[in-house]
């Protein structure tokens, strides 16, 4: 007779496979993912959207805070309560380079006709309260510097150039909050963008600077005799204009080939 031996059971503690761990790269990857988008909702200096002309902006919290050249904290949203038809940002690289400089004098020198509509212009960079202090007063400028060393502002506008460059350009937003230009260009074309928008709301733009006067007819004391004095020539304003901002539009163009240190 064959005897049945029984089956031995598995002991209850026998181990089990060993479970895989997780990689501290994927956390470390899911935390920045994470944190990226945290900051996009807070400021939107992270936003991938290009923003256009037309486009209407929420400004709470966009761009984040920045600074005046005396040191002020404020943002777009406040700059733009604060104006009375609305706000122009031109960038600049760097403050008191060549390229940089023209720009700000040009818009220094057509201050009052670019402002007529209304508009408050600013300047902004990445560069120090210090050193945009120094630079708006060796330059005489009449409008305020910004100062936004994250590039928070200029991120979110679309200035910002890879990997911590800036782009010169111009941004203008109107009093509804609504983008009316966001272009880049060099130091004549931000003014240019700007003229054209003042001139197409009706106001001045700049171009009966400097037209010459008709000199009066004057009167000799000698008996009533009339002479009429020599009356000063025309000047073909427009063409003289057109000459001056061809001049302008070269040199600018030989300052930025040569501002290749900006930053």
């Amino acid at each position: 007779m064959v005897e049945l031996r029984k089956r031995r059971e598995a002991p209850s503690d026998a181990p089990q496979p060993p479970q895989k761990k997780s990689s501290s790269f994927t956390t470390a990857k899911t935390e920045a993912v994470s944190t990226k988008a945290a900051l996009t909702s807070t400021n939107g200096a992270d936003k991938a959207e290009k923003l256009a002309v037309g486009n209407s902006i929420d400004l709470e919290g966009f761009g984040g805070d920045i600074e005046t050249q005396d040191g002020e904290t404020t943002n777009l949203k406040t700059l733009v309560d604060e104006s009375k038809n609305g706000v122009v940002l031109f960038t600049y690289p760097k403050a008191s380079t060549p390229g940089c400089t023209t720009q700000a004098c040009l818009f220094r020198d057509e201050f009052t006709p670019l402002t007529a509509t209304g508009y408050s212009i600013f300047g902004l960079s990445s560069d120090s309260p210090k050193s945009n202090t120094t630079f708006k007063t060796k330059q005489n400028l009449p409008y305020t510097l910004l100062c936004d060393p994250n590039a928070t502002l200029i991120t979110a506008i679309g200035m910002r150039k890879a990997p911590k460059g800036i782009v010169r350009g111009v941004f203008v937003m109107s009093k509804a909050s609504k983008v009316e230009a966001v272009e880049p260009g060099g130091p004549a074309a931000t003014v240019e963008v700007v003229r054209g928008l003042v001139k197409g709301a009706g106001g001045s733009s700049g171009e009966n600077v400097g037209k010459v006067v008709e000199a009066e007819e004057v009167q000799k004391d000698d008996g009533g005799d009339k002479e009429e004095s020599q009356e000063a020539p025309k000047e073909d304003t427009e063409g003289i204009q057109a000459e001056v901002a061809a001049e302008v539009a070269d040199t600018a163009e030989k300052l930025d080939a040569q501002d290749l240190t900006d930053v």
